[in-house]
């Protein structure tokens, strides 16, 4: 009881009482802690997505035959693609395709229904924007499996295929983009959160003259930093508990794994981020230079750490890279928790990477301050 007693009078938590009061006086912090997280979770989870829909078609349809009716429906049907312009003059579709109002053109001649008839290939002309080149491989896969199982319809011949894979989806079976993109915007927006409120909150002293008021006081300049790093670690704690809650409810994550380990282990990064925080508060001297730079190093941070882009997709150098970003072990560890439902004895080599991340940014930072405050 009297240990109790003599942490609660001590200077220290006098400096967490005094630093936790001067954050949730600072509107602008709270709100930083708040509003951005969610929107950023939201607006990036729904809008990062791979899965390509509602595709521009404009249709040129010479033959106009149940047939050529009955393919025109076989590509419109499962909503992938909607027909945006029909027409009889060939020139106009393809000026269509070429100022960007339509994705993908069809031509279909008019021979397209004798032809078929006489149970010879009937050719379809096809034009697709590849400006966008992801979106136009896509949109080519998409026809040549239309086309394919119209073929099927039209074939009266039952033919058994030499080869049936019967393929599982793990995981994932419902292959719903989001549960790969959330959990990365989840380390995303933590990232962005945490360095950037620890920088600021920690440059603010420099700005409004408290830090030499600190100095003059007989705490240490250990209990001055440390009396920092724990109101930050248990707001930001709660930007934790937020993504994850907005995951699961919004985004309907499956959360397999432990939770107290999803905390646990979400408690490192965010000491990671802390101390990269610090670090960039102690080499800027004003707000303003402060979130700059941390601009500058969380966007190769993001970039790297398969948030958003799968890692095996990026050139050799820069898989090699992303090792040494604490992000993309984060990252993996969420994915890991959050899909696949492992423990410890799965991600453990990330959580050692994590824990050297923490260990040095952290005794980078602390250094960097006690030079300052000398």
């Amino acid at each position: 009881m009297n240990l109790f007693q003599s942490f609660f009078n001590s200077r220290f938590w006098s400096l967490v009482i005094k630093e936790t009061r001067q954050i949730l006086k600072n509107k602008q912090l709270v709100i930083l802690l708040i509003i951005p997280p969610t929107i950023q979770l939201l607006a990036l989870g729904f809008a990062l997505s791979p899965d390509v829909n509602q595709l521009s078609l404009g249709v040129t349809d010479y033959a106009q035959t149940y047939q050529s009716r009955e393919l025109v429906a076989a590509l419109t049907e499962n909503d992938l693609f909607t027909v945006q312009t029909t027409t009889l003059n060939e020139k106009y579709l393809v000026q269509q395709v070429r100022t960007g109002n339509v994705s993908t053109g069809l031509i279909i001649p008019p021979d397209f229904n004798t032809n078929l008839t006489a149970g010879k290939t009937a050719q379809i002309q096809v034009f697709i924007d590849a400006v966008d080149a992801n979106t136009a491989g896509i949109a080519n896969g998409y026809l040549q499996q239309i086309l394919a199982q119209y073929n099927r319809t039209l074939n009266n011949r039952v033919m058994s295929p030499p080869i049936e894979p019967q393929v599982r989806f793990l995981y994932n079976p419902g292959l719903i983009s989001s549960w790969f993109f959330v959990p990365g915007v989840m380390g995303l927006v933590l990232t962005l959160t945490g360095t950037l409120i620890s920088s600021v909150t920690v440059i603010r002293e420099k700005d409004v003259g408290t830090l030499e008021q600190l100095l003059m006081t007989p705490a240490a300049g250990w209990e001055i930093l440390l009396a920092k790093i724990v109101p930050l670690f248990v707001l930001l704690m709660g930007d934790v508990l937020l993504a994850a809650s907005l995951g699961r409810v919004v985004f309907a994550l499956p959360f397999r794994g432990n939770f107290w380990l999803y905390w646990g282990l979400s408690g490192i990064y965010v000491v990671v981020c802390i101390g990269l925080g610090i670090l960039l508060a102690t080499i800027s001297r004003t707000q303003q230079q402060v979130v700059l730079t941390s601009f500058f190093f969380n966007v190769p941070l993001i970039q790297l750490s398969g948030a958003i882009a799968p890692i095996e997709s990026m050139p050799t150098v820069f898989r090699t890279l992303s090792w040494f970003n604490p992000l993309r072990h984060y990252v993996t560890i969420l994915r890991n928790l959050i899909l696949k439902g492992v423990g410890i004895e799965v991600v453990y080599p990330n959580v050692l990477f994590l824990l050297v991340f923490a260990t040095l940014l952290l005794s980078l930072s602390i250094n960097r301050f006690r030079d300052q405050l000398e």
